[in-house]
């Protein structure tokens, strides 16, 4: 998978959140206005917003902690498979001549092999922004505007 598509969606991501808060404001707007209009039930819709602004907000929250999550084990994975290709690397020197022979181009060909992609991940935007625990979504300071 391409980096540049992660950061894409990442980004999509980011939007969407953008767009639930604006949603969010725009509710709590019109509701104010029908509260000082004198509306009686405008204050508890309100505390509901209120209550669902929280709820978005913790399930936002959960996901920026998932994110961070995959994000710091991703250079633990790359070690991983870096040990596997190594083990099975030595294990196939031990075959006859002519094996060998083509392990060893094989082994002279991986450095020249771009990136792997958890290495190109964490050097994404998308990893850049998890890592330096960039967060999205609805702030604190939404939620206490809406009273």
């Amino acid at each position: 998978m391409d980096t540049a598509i992660i950061d894409q969606e990442y980004q999509k991501l980011q939007n969407a959140t953008n767009g639930v808060e604006q949603t969010i404001k725009e509710l709590a707007s019109k509701l104010k206005q029908a509260r000082d209009a004198g509306n009686d039930n405008a204050k508890e819709w309100i505390l509901d917003l209120k209550e669902i602004a929280v709820a978005v907000q913790g399930e936002q929250n959960q996901m920026v902690s998932f994110l961070q999550t995959l994000h710091g084990n991703l250079p633990q994975t790359q070690d991983v498979l870096n040990n596997q290709q190594n083990t099975y690397m030595q294990q196939n020197q031990q075959m006859p001549q002519q094996q060998n022979d083509y392990q060893q181009q094989q082994q002279q060909q991986v450095p020249q092999k771009k990136k792997g992609f958890f290495s190109s991940l964490l050097g994404s935007s998308f990893g850049s922004a998890i890592e330096m625990g960039a967060g999205f979504g609805i702030g604190d300071d939404l939620i206490n505007s809406i009273l």
